[in-house]
């Protein structure tokens, strides 16, 4: 007979394990010493000892799920329970109902967190949607377009929802999205047909113009020819294609024409040169708007220089690419005053300048960081690196600012 703190084997070879309740038989030993019957079962506890270890930095340090835990539970019970071991068996079962609790827990908080990232996603969904309803309405088709397409990216990337839910938050999403591309082609169809119909006028515009390139009665076909430049003024803008070919064929005809004036009418020199000292003072006067400072007064002023400008007749063929290449560069120097100020006042293309700048500052705020540590290191090497890409960084944070300062900080 042999004996232990926890076990015992008696004269016929019977092992018991000692409980909470009492003695417990673990099983019967034949072939062998009643010491050797102890040590087997033993070593059966200390496996199940190693087996709860292992759950136990399973539960705590891994993404184990709480049905695969509890299963493991389970099977180690069922063996604790089956009295099959010599230790102590009531500390174990101590263990597996701790265990067991803790994965009860954890299985709350997922669900918990899980419910909380449906309801976060949800809220964002909504958000998305809201957006998009919005932006349905929009005319700023190539701004609202890409927005449109950054939101269906990040709708892609968010949970789903419960089917029914995520069902009804993707037809409303998706009916504005189909909303506004509606529009949007209606739009640009719209504006087709205004341009093939300014291109059907002026083609009419320009056969009249160019049969009346022949004609020598002056003083008629010169008032016809300015009712034609109204005319083609009204029409409004051809395709691209289209409005050069038009123009240049508009204007040649009418060249033709007042040139074959000039030529008959060599006495109205004289009216010409007036004219070109006329228009050189509208030019003169034009000019004095560079640079431009308000822009509103300095349109509505080169508007009114230029509605005199249209109302002067012809200048000496010889000087007209001049005097009309002066008004052209106040007309250019205008429009690039007006480009500027729209790039200044264009929040989407601050914001994104500002974002940029944001996040080199950030980077080269922590390369700084990241130099100062080497240095005090004494990394040598390191700090060499990090100084070529803190260089690199600064360049283009200040560039970025450089740029940040055109749209007024």
């Amino acid at each position: 007979m042999s004996s232990d703190p926890w076990g015992r084997v008696d004269e016929t070879g019977t092992v018991y394990v000692r409980t909470a309740e009492g003695e417990q038989v673990v099983g019967s030993w034949q072939a062998g010493s009643p010491d050797e019957a102890l040590a087997y079962f033993k070593r059966k506890y200390e496996g199940l000892v190693v087996e709860i270890d292992l759950l136990e930095r399973r539960v705590r340090t891994t993404d184990l799920s709480a049905k695969d835990a509890e299963t493991a539970i389970g099977h180690i019970r069922e063996q604790v329970d089956a009295h099959h071991a010599v230790g102590d068996l009531d500390a174990l079962r101590v263990r597996l109902d701790k265990l067991t609790q803790t994965v009860a827990e954890r299985r709350e908080q997922r669900k918990e967190a899980k419910a909380k990232q449906a309801e976060e996603a949800r809220k964002a969904k909504e958000e998305l949607v809201a957006e998009a309803e919005k932006l349905a309405q929009s005319e700023q088709w190539r701004a609202a377009g890409e927005r449109l397409r950054a939101l269906v990216d990040t709708w892609k990337g968010l949970p789903r929802l419960d089917r029914k839910s995520d069902d009804e938050l993707w037809h409303r999403f998706s009916h504005a999205r189909s909303a506004f591309s509606k529009r949007r082609k209606a739009h640009f169809a719209a504006l087709d047909n205004q341009r093939e119909e300014a291109r059907r006028r002026k083609e009419k515009l320009v056969a009249e113009a160019e049969a009346l390139s022949s004609s020598k009665d002056w003083g008629p076909t010169s008032a016809r020819y300015r009712d034609l430049m109204q005319e083609w003024k009204a029409a409004g803008r051809a395709q691209r294609e289209h409005e050069d070919e038009l123009w240049q064929r508009f204007r040649g005809a009418q060249d033709v024409f007042f040139q074959a004036r000039g030529e008959v009418f060599a006495e109205r020199d004289a009216e010409q040169r007036e004219n070109l000292t006329r228009k050189e003072e509208l030019a003169a006067e034009a000019e004095k708007l560079l640079p431009v400072g308000d822009l509103k007064a300095a349109r509505a002023a080169f508007r009114a220089v230029n509605e005199r400008w249209d109302a002067i007749g012809h200048v000496p063929r010889d000087a007209k690419a001049k005097i009309e290449g002066r008004m052209h560069a106040v007309e250019r120097a205008i429009q690039e005053a007006e480009e500027a100020e729209w790039r200044r006042t264009n929040p989407e293309a601050r914001a994104r300048a500002a974002g940029l700048t944001g996040q080199l500052q950030d980077a080269v705020d922590k390369l700084r960081g990241q130099l100062e540590q080497a240095r005090a290191a004494g990394n040598t090497a390191k700090a060499q690196k990090l100084e070529r890409e803190l260089e690199g960084r600064q360049a283009l944070l200040d560039q970025a600012l450089k740029g940040l300062e055109e749209f007024g900080g």
